[in-house]
């Protein structure tokens, strides 16, 4: 007996809407964003300087480096990050409660109490140290 209906247009009307079935392979979002990791190695820390000087001022008190997943040093001292979409935040450490943007995979913006843009860069410049 033939069935009145098409049924491969029904089986992909019932993989769509059963629940389990469709986009099995997809994760729950995460409140804040995709977490992350940056690139490890030291980041060097600056403010723009001006035409009559250095291209850049070092800031050797933001200096720090990723030693692993998670986990920076700064002067000797370990802290932890956490990355959600292209914002970092220190959570421990002698850079707890620091705020970064992530401009490039080698760059990110310091962000003032207000969560705007400073002018502080820091940059991947190099191996751990």
């Amino acid at each position: 007996m033939r069935c009145p209906l098409p049924i491969l247009p029904l089986l992909a009307l019932a993989a769509t809407t059963a629940p389990g079935l469709a986009a099995a392979d997809t994760p729950p979002p995460v409140a804040g964003g995709r977490i992350g990791t940056l690139a490890k190695g030291s980041y060097t820390c600056e403010t723009p300087g001006d035409v009559t000087g250095a291209v850049g001022i070092v800031q050797k008190d933001l200096a720090f480096s990723i030693v692993n997943g998670s986990n920076y040093k700064q002067n000797g001292k370990a802290g932890s990050y956490l990355l959600t979409d292209d914002i970092v935040t220190l959570t421990g450490g002698p850079l707890n409660g620091s705020r970064f943007r992530r401009v490039s995979r080698a760059r990110l913006q310091l962000l003032d109490l207000a969560g705007k843009p400073s002018a502080v860069r820091c940059v991947l410049s190099g191996p751990m140290r």
